[in-house]
């Protein structure tokens, strides 16, 4: 008897539970808008987003354990399934479309409508949710032993502890609303400074920090080791490149600036020259990072695609079990074949026959690929950039080649490449939900319906979202860098028109280069180089909190304890943040965010509101080790 064959789930196949109903529905639905709302205001400021599955999970059970007194395990699943769904439809849709409002704020294009945008999503997530179907049976039973699904095993042992009583909602709850205070407090009624930098007389370098709880929890979940990296890519751009720009160039005209580097400098400071010149060689080093992760993982891409296809081949679904029922092949073939269909058809989607031909092909070696990587090596190393990055290089130059030029063929390939990028989001999304499901017992069929739920929810609310965001404060700017898009859209442009500042960029690439063989991990450390070095040193200051935390004498089970009560305080406080920067948006679009502002009416001297910031800082760490290593836990 095989092996998979003697794994029992927690929930045995006998025995039906409550899963699908309107409870698990709403509460996903509202998490999976909420998380990708949140999700993408946080990625299109610091270019990376967390994983919703876990804080959706400890939601859900706080809500049908504790509140409802529903002993339902398999709800709670539902909820984190279709929840999680959102966060994965914004990182994928953010690190792509923004790239159509660059061009039209640039005057070239009409901006992109917003049933452009939610089309767009929605084809790619729900391509994504059904290239995985088939392939449930071969990765996640067949290969159970042999693929961990790190975050979709984590995500079922949060669920079975709070069988157990061991998970504590309040405290994500918690740091939703310290985060919402604490974002409305600075960014809204503007009582202290968001951003403490510290320059020295004759040195054009720049050093100082954000104070933002989000950006600080991105450093706590990420951890001491990536968020170093990051740290160490803003020194380079801000305290070294800047400076050197700077002092060769004062009295030069270099491109794309338009004034004399010294002038730039005096009248905008260090961030005029990160606009000008600094964000082309992170760009640079962006691209190389990806290209590079992508060559590196190649031997395993392709092995992993020669297995996934050999287990599909030889893993057909037979058994009529409740926990064996996926959703009918008829059904996602035929879905498959609409959807195709409709990128070619649509007038509001830009891509023409060919476009579409290249969205299945690469969309299913992409899904198929995500889902085998995600199960071997986590989410968080699965390199989606480098994927995206080689789609948009190939569909591009086919487009080129056919005969397409200008704004067109660019728009076109953007469009491909964010189905592309959104099918390899949702397939990893997907896999990890269904590797959770296996381990407790639920129903494929189920879960596959909680996911389509999740992407149609996500994408009617993403348009929205970017409009609003872009209305607000624009893309491309300090308030929301969207380095990602911005790279993408610099890649299009220099295959279709080749006008990009290339030395700029070969300098990232080198640099890029130069990490990789130090043994540096490129795509976090280009990241940090393109990034201001403000938001990274707050990064930095969480990966220290986390690192303090992990570094303590404690018995391991209770060190596991306390690190994880402070990532779910730290996912609230994301969430909260994410939620009222969207809010704060809504106000900047209608003009009344200025009665808001309590700074220039009440005449606060910037000195105090430094100080402001300092404290309110300090208080924000204080709340994270509240949450975690003072938390009363049973």
């Amino acid at each position: 008897m095989n092996e998979q064959k003697e794994f029992k789930p927690y929930v045995p196949a006998e025995k039906v539970t409550p899963e699908i109903t309107v409870t698990s529905i709403v509460m996903g639905i509202i998490l999976a808008v909420v998380f990708g709302a949140a999700n993408a205001y946080l990625g299109l400021r610091v270019g990376m987003t967390v994983s919703a599955s876990i804080p959706a999970a400890v939601i859900a059970m706080g809500v049908i354990r504790v509140i409802m007194r529903k002993n339902s395990i398999l709800e709670s699943n539902i909820v984190q399934t279709t929840g999680s769904a959102g966060e994965s439809l914004a990182a994928g849709a953010i690190f792509t479309l923004p790239a159509l409002f660059l061009w039209a704020a640039e005057g070239r294009m009409e901006k992109p409508g917003i049933i452009e945008i939610t089309l767009i999503a929605l084809i790619g997530g729900l391509l994504g949710v059904f290239f995985m179907v088939p392939l449930r049976n071969a990765l996640i039973v067949k290969e159970h032993s042999t693929l961990p699904y790190p975050e979709g095993t984590a995500c079922a042992e949060v669920l079975l502890a709070g069988e157990k009583g061991g998970a504590n909602a309040s405290t994500v709850f918690a740091g939703m609303g310290f985060a919402a205070l604490f974002k409305f407090i600075i960014d809204g009624l503007k009582l202290v400074s968001g951003e403490i930098s510290l320059r020295v007389k004759g040195f054009a370098g720049e050093i100082g920090t954000q104070i933002y709880p989000a950006v600080m929890s991105v450093g706590y979940i990420c951890g001491p080791r990536i968020s170093s990296y990051m740290f160490a890519g803003g020194v380079l751009s801000w305290l070294v490149l800047i400076p050197i720009i700077v002092l060769f160039g004062e009295n030069l005209v270099l491109y794309p600036g338009t004034a004399p580097i010294g002038q730039m400098f005096a009248e905008g400071g260090a961030s005029a020259i990160w606009g000008s010149y600094i964000r082309y060689i992170g760009a640079g080093a962006l691209a190389a990072g990806g290209i590079i992760s992508l060559i590196k993982s190649l031997p395993l891409i392709v092995s992993t695609f020669a297995g996934a296809m050999k287990s599909v081949s030889g893993a057909k679904n037979t058994s009529n079990e409740r926990t064996a029922r996926d959703l009918s092949m008829k059904v996602v073939i035929a879905a498959i074949v609409v959807l195709t269909l409709l990128v070619w058809l649509v007038p509001a989607i830009p891509v023409n026959p060919i476009g579409a031909v290249i969205v299945v092909i690469f969309g299913f070696f992409f899904a198929t690929v995500s889902s085998r990587m995600v199960g071997l090596v986590g989410s968080s190393n699965n390199p989606v950039s480098g994927m995206a990055i080689a789609t948009l290089l190939v569909a591009t130059l086919i487009l080129k080649l056919t005969g397409m030029s200008g704004i067109a063929a660019m728009s076109s390939a953007i469009a491909i490449g964010s189905i592309i990028c959104i099918v390899s989001a949702i397939a990893g999304d997907t896999s990890q939900d269904l590797k959770t499901g296996y381990l407790l017992g639920a129903t494929p069929k189920k879960q596959q319906i909680g996911e389509i739920i999740g992407v149609v929810v996500a994408a009617l609310a993403i348009g929205g979202t970017l409009y609003l965001l872009d209305s607000a404060w624009g893309f491309g700017t300090e308030e929301l860098a969207a380095p990602q898009a911005t790279l993408m859209k610099m890649i299009i442009e220099g295959v279709i028109e080749g006008t990009l500042p290339w030395t700029l960029v070969f300098i990232g690439v080198f640099i890029a280069v130069v990490a990789e063989v130090v043994g540096i991990p490129v795509l976090p450390f280009a990241i940090g180089v393109y990034l201001p070095v403000q938001l990274n040193a707050c990064i930095m200051v969480g990966g220290l909190v986390r690192l303090a935390l992990d570094k303590m004498k404690k018995d391991e089970e209770k060190k596991k304890a306390i690190v994880n009560d402070g990532i779910l305080f730290c996912s609230g406080m994301i969430a909260g943040e994410g939620l009222v920067g969207i809010l704060l948006a809504l106000l900047a679009v209608f003009g009344i965010d200025s009665v808001l502002d309590l700074s220039g009416r009440l005449g606060i001297p910037s000195v105090v509101m430094d100080i402001g910031g300092i404290v309110l800082f300090a208080i924000t760490i204080f709340t994270v080790l509240k949450f975690s290593l003072w938390n009363k836990r049973k």
